[in-house]
């Protein structure tokens, strides 16, 4: 099974509509069989999910992918490479964003250049954490500088809110894309994000749409979880759940999505994911994965087609939640907060 769809964000700059996410590889999901990536990597290639995603924060994984691109070039030869496309971020930590200059920023870029293999990077997801500490549009600059000497084709932002991301267009930065956290669960981008993208010809590539794994069938019909989950993006989620309706408007969610999916003969992962990849300036969803395990059902979210039933009945669910407040990743950046307070802010040592 393979799809072949492919969605354009920039002239001539094709990637999949499903993206296969890089972070469950960092090993913070459970171990990894470094063996085995390889082959787990080229079977969603050859399948049509050409377009990966990883960053310089997350262990081990640029490497990965650039032993990876080697194995396939060698394996089928160097055009054979001429589909794939790899998004990387740059994610400078809070402790050095007050101290960030012009090296810095060459330097990381450098570094992943050698990890993934590769003479210029496809796409860049710039990150900034904390507003109050000035230096973001000048970091954004010096990435543009590193563009126009052919080391990026692309600049993206990663979970900046609406007026910073414009204020990025403004002061010139080639912003193409932005990353960010969009799911049933989620829609805060619904809030002012979805318009800004519109307006200003940014397209969303979107992670978290089954909540680190709640949107799916292990959850159905199961008691609430007590005390500490086995990783933090359950963790993560979990507080999304809690805020949004908590664990019985939870499991009504599930059990319409089951409906659905049963009617559709697939999984509620993939209604989920679906449902994100039909929104308005919704270019690509990230769904991330250790293995190969769940390839037949990630290729579903491209030969899916919800029906008007299916939305309507999704929609009566999501119309008895309580909104997250805020824009995009506003609650995850106070640090005092529920949601910052499980954040990590300094990932690259």
């Amino acid at each position: 099974m393979s799809f072949d769809t492919r969605v354009e964000i920039s002239p001539g700059y094709t990637i999949s509509p499903v993206i296969r996410g890089g972070w469950q590889l960092a090993g913070g999901h459970g171990a990894v069989d470094r063996s085995a990536v390889d082959d787990d990597l080229y079977a969603y290639y050859q399948a049509g999910v050409t377009t990966f995603d990883c960053a310089d924060i997350y262990t081990g994984v640029e490497e990965m992918i650039g032993a990876f691109r080697a194995a396939t070039r060698t394996r089928l030869g160097a055009d054979a490479l001429d589909q794939l496309k790899v998004h990387t971020k740059f994610v400078p930590d809070l402790a050095v964003l007050p101290r960030i200059d012009r090296a810095y920023v060459r330097a990381i870029i450098e570094r992943s250049l050698m990890r993934l293999r590769m003479e210029r990077l496809d796409l860049v997801q710039f990150h900034w954490w904390d507003y109050a500490i000035p230096g973001c549009i000048e970091t954004a600059a010096w990435l543009t500088e590193l563009q126009r000497e052919g080391k990026i084709d692309l600049i993206g932002g990663t979970n900046f809110d609406t007026p910073h991301l414009e204020a990025l267009v403004a002061s010139g930065a080639p912003v193409r894309t932005l990353q960010v956290q969009y799911s049933l669960l989620d829609q805060r981008p619904q809030t002012a994000m979805v318009a800004a993208c519109q307006r200003l010809g940014v397209q969303l590539l979107c992670y978290g749409t089954v909540a680190g794994g709640f949107l799916s069938e292990r959850w159905l019909g199961q008691p609430e979880p007590i005390g500490a989950h086995e990783n933090r993006s359950l963790t993560k989620y979990k507080l999304i759940i809690d805020d949004v309706g908590g664990w019985s408007w939870f499991q009504t969610l599930l059990e319409t999505l089951h409906t659905i999916a049963a009617r559709q003969g697939t999984t509620i992962s993939v209604v989920a994911s679906r449902y994100v990849l039909d929104q308005p300036a919704v270019a690509a969803v990230i769904v991330g994965a250790r293995d190969q395990r769940h390839l037949g059902a990630t290729l579903r979210i491209g030969s899916l087609s919800l029906t008007d039933e299916d939305r309507a009945e999704i929609g009566a669910v999501l119309a008895r939640r309580t909104p997250l407040q805020g824009d995009v990743y506003t609650l995850e950046r106070d640090r005092t907060g529920r949601h910052g307070a499980i954040m990590k802010y300094n990932l690259n040592d």
